[in-house]
C-alpha cells in the first residue's frame, strides 16, 4: 500500500471525505510517530492545469456574449424605450441565477478554481447593481447617502456569505473584504478624502495623526488579518479551504496595515518616523515568520515599494528615482532573497525563542530536527 502524503489529505479534504480537522489529526499522528513535524511551502493554487484556463476563456466569452444578447433582447440600446433600469434590473436577477445554477456544477461538482473565480467576479459585478437599484426603491440616495452605501454594502455581504458557504470558494474572502473596506471608507472617509486637494494629498490622509481615513484603513487591516488568523488557526497543517480563505484575506490586510502605519511615518519626517518605520518593518517581518505567511510579507513588501515609488514622484524636482527608489529596492531585494532561502531555518529559530503564548500550538508546524 502506498503512503499517504499531504497531496492525498488536501484531496479527500477537496472532495468531501474528510473536513480540516480530521485531516490535520491524521497528518498529526503521522508527524508524531516518525517523530518530527515537517515544515511545508505555502500551499496555493489559482488553477489545476490547462484545461481549466480552457474553460475560463469559455466562460468568459459566455458571459460576454450572454450579456450583450441581454441588453439586446431586453431593449437597453438607445434606440429603444422602455422601463431601463427595471429591464436592467431584471437582466441582473437573471444573471445573479444563472451564475449560482453554474456555480453549481463548476464549483460545487467539478471543483475548478479559476472558472469558479471568474463566476464569483461576475456574481458579484451582477449582485452589485442589483443591490442598488432595488435599494434606491426604498431609501433615498440623497437625503442619507452614507445609509444607503452602507445597506448595499451588508446585503453584498450577506449574499457573498451565502456563496462562500454553499461553494467554499475562498477567493471570495477577497470580495468580502473589499466590501468591509468600502464600508470602512464610508464610514469614516470624508469628501477630501474621495477628491483630495493639491494642499491634502493621498499620503496626508492616511496619517493616523490627521485623518479619520487613516484610522478605518488601520481597522480594516486589523479585522481583516484577524479573520485570516481564524481560518488559519482552524487549519494549521494547510490541507483544506480554511487555509486557502485564510492566504486571500491576509492578501487584503497586509496592504492596508502598512499602507496607514507606513505612511503615518513617512509623514513624521527623516530621524524619528524613518527608524520607527524600520521598527514597523521588523515587526512586520516577524509576525510573518510567526505565522508562516510569506504571502502576507509579500504584499506588504510589495506595497511600500508602491508607496516610496508614489513618494518619490510626488517630493517635486529635488529629489528623482534613482536617488531614493534604487537603493530602498536593492536592501529589500536582498532582504525578501535571504528570507526566502532561509525562510524554514529562521522560522524554526524565532519559533524556539519565543516563550509559549496561547494559540502558538495552532499556528503551522515548524520543523524540529
Amino acid at each position: 500500500m502506498a503512503d499517504l502524503t499531504r497531496d492525498d489529505l488536501r484531496a479527500a479534504v477537496a472532495a468531501g471525505h474528510l473536513n480540516e480537522a480530521q485531516a490535520s489529526s491524521v497528518l498529526a499522528l503521522a508527524d508524531a510517530r516518525a517523530g518530527h513535524r515537517a515544515a511545508e511551502d505555502e500551499p496555493f493554487e489559482l488553477f489545476r492545469g490547462f484545461s481549466e484556463i480552457f474553460v475560463t476563456v469559455g466562460l468568459a466569452i459566455l458571459i460576454a456574449g450572454a450579456f450583450g444578447l441581454s441588453l439586446l433582447f431586453g431593449h437597453l440600446i438607445p434606440s429603444a424605450g422602455g422601463p431601463v433600469g427595471a429591464t436592467l434590473a431584471f437582466n441582473y436577477a437573471v444573471w445573479v441565477v444563472a451564475l449560482w445554477a453554474m456555480a453549481e456544477y463548476f464549483t460545487r461538482r467539478r471543483r475548478m478554481v479559476l472558472p469558479s473565480i471568474l463566476l464569483v467576479l461576475t456574481f458579484f459585478w451582477a449582485l452589485l447593481p442589483l443591490t442598488i437599484w432595488l435599494l434606491g426603491h426604498v431609501f433615498s440616495l440623497e437625503s442619507n447617502p452614507r445609509s444607503v452605501i452602507l445597506s448595499v454594502i451588508v446585503l453584498v455581504v450577506a449574499a457573498l456569505t451565502g456563496w462562500y458557504r454553499r461553494f467554499r470558494l475562498p477567493f471570495t474572502m477577497v470580495l468580502i473584504a473589499l466590501c468591509g473596506f468600502a464600508a470602512c471608507f464610508t464610514i469614516f472617509g470624508t469628501p477630501q478624502d474621495v477628491f483630495p486637494s493639491p494642499m491634502r494629498g493621498f499620503d496626508t490622509a492616511l496619517d493616523l495623526r490627521n485623518s479619520s481615513l487613516a484610522i478605518g484603513t488601520l481597522i480594516f487591516g486589523i479585522v481583516a488579518f484577524a479573520g485570516g488568523m481564524w481560518f488559519d488557526m482552524r487549519d494549521p497543517h494547510r490541507l483544506g479551504r480554511a487555509s486557502a480563505s485564510g492566504f486571500w484575506l491576509h492578501l487584503c490586510a497586509a496592504p492596508a496595515l502598512v499602507n496607514t502605519i507606513a505612511m503615518t511615518f513617512i509623514q513624521m519626517g527623516p530621524g524619528l518616523g524613518y527608524a520607527l518605520l524600520a521598527l514597523a518593518l521588523a515587526l512586520i517581518t516577524l509576525m510573518a515568520l510567526v505565522i508562516d505567511r510569506r504571502s502576507f510579507l509579500t504584499a506588504a513588501i510589495g506595497y511600500l515599494i508602491f508607496l516610496v515609488s508614489y513618494l518619490t514622484d510626488h517630493s517635486g524636482p529635488d529629489l528623482n528615482w534613482f536617488e531614493i527608489s534604487a537603493p530602498v529596492l536593492f536592501f529589500i531585494g536582498i532582504m525578501l532573497t535571504v528570507l526566502g532561502a532561509f525562510w524554514t531555518a529562521l522560522r524554526l529559530h524565532v519559533m524556539r525563542i519565543l516563550p509559549g503564548f496561547p494559540g502558538k500550538s495552532r499556528l503551522p508546524p515548524y520543523a524540529t530536527e
